[in-house]
C-alpha cells in the first residue's frame, strides 16, 4: 500500500508539473531531480572505490541537462568541456594507473547517464509538446508496474540473477506487453503523427531500454552492496530508482519523436 500511495503522489505530481509547466521551469524540476539522483549516484561510486570530485562532475551533468533545451543546444561543447577539466581535475587528486580510469569514468559518467537523458526529457517538452512528454512517461510508469505485478504473480524464471535477484522473464514480457499497448492506445491522441506500427515500434523499444537501464542501476547497487539508492521514497527507494528506466528509454525516445515531426 505504501509503494502504491507514494507512486500515486509522485505520479500525479509530476504529470502535473509536465502538463502545466513551461519549458524554462520544467528544467528547474529536472535539474532538482537530478542533483537528488546526483547525490545517490556519488555515494554508490564511492561504495565502487571511485573518487568522484563532486562540484564539477554535478555540475556537468546540470550544464549537459541545461544543454539540451539552450539555444543551438551546445551539448557537444559541454561534454567536451566537462571531459577535459574532469579528466585535468582527476588527474591534480595524486591517484594513478587503474584508480585514476576509473575516477575519470565514474566522474564523466553523470554527464551521459543522467544529464543527457533528463535533458532529452526537456527538450521533448519543447520540441514534441507536453502530450508527447506524458506518453514516454505513462509507457515508462506502466511497463514498470506490468512488470511488478506480472512478476510477482507468474515470475519463476530469473532474468538477470547475477544482476537483479527479483526481476523475471515473465516480469519483463509482462511490461513489454502494457508498456507497448500504453504507447499504442494514448498515442492515438497524444503521438497522433506516428501510426500503429510505428508506436508499437517505439513501444518496444522504450520498454526494452527502460529494462535494461533499471538492470544498469541494479548492477551500480550490486556492485556497492545496496538494495537500494537511498531511503528518500517510501516503497520505491531514491530518485535514481525511480528514475532509472526513463535515463535509457528518453534520448531514444527524444530523437524518435523529433524526427517523426
Amino acid at each position: 500500500m505504501q509503494r502504491v500511495l507514494s507512486g500515486a503522489v509522485i505520479g500525479a505530481a509530476v504529470a502535473g508539473m509536465v502538463w502545466m509547466l513551461g519549458t524554462w521551469p520544467l528544467l528547474v524540476a529536472a535539474e532538482l531531480v537530478l542533483l537528488g539522483a546526483f547525490v545517490e549516484y556519488a555515494a554508490l561510486a564511492a561504495q565502487l572505490h571511485a573518487r568522484v570530485p563532486r562540484v564539477p562532475a554535478g555540475a556537468a551533468a546540470v550544464l549537459t541537462c541545461a544543454a539540451m533545451v539552450a539555444p543551438g543546444r551546445p551539448v557537444a561543447l559541454v561534454l567536451m568541456a566537462a571531459f577535459l577539466s574532469l579528466g585535468a581535475i582527476v588527474l591534480g587528486s595524486g591517484r594513478n594507473g587503474g584508480d585514476a580510469l576509473l575516477d575519470v569514468a565514474a566522474s564523466m559518467l553523470p554527464t551521459l547517464y543522467l544529464g543527457l537523458p533528463l535533458g532529452a526529457l526537456v527538450a521533448t517538452h519543447a520540441e514534441a509538446g507536453r502530450e508527447a512528454t506524458l506518453l514516454l512517461l505513462a509507457t515508462v510508469v506502466i511497463s514498470d508496474t506490468g512488470q511488478y505485478y506480472t512478476g510477482r504473480a507468474l515470475g519463476r524464471r530469473l532474468l538477470a540473477p547475477a544482476v537483479s535477484p527479483k526481476k523475471t522473464v515473465e516480469g519483463a514480457v509482462g511490461g513489454l506487453v502494457f508498456g507497448t499497448a500504453a504507447m499504442v492506445v494514448l498515442g492515438t491522441w497524444w503521438l497522433p503523427g506516428l501510426g500503429v506500427a510505428w508506436r508499437a515500434l517505439l513501444g518496444l523499444s522504450v520498454v526494452s531500454l527502460g529494462i535494461v537501464g533499471d538492470l544498469f542501476e541494479s548492477l551500480l547497487k550490486r556492485g556497492a552492496g545496496v538494495k537500494d539508492a537511498s531511503s528518500l521514497i517510501p516503497g520505491h527507494g531514491g530518485v535514481l530508482d525511480r528514475i532509472d528506466a526513463l535515463l535509457f528509454a528518453a534520448p531514444v525516445y527524444y530523437v524518435a519523436v523529433t524526427a517523426a515531426s
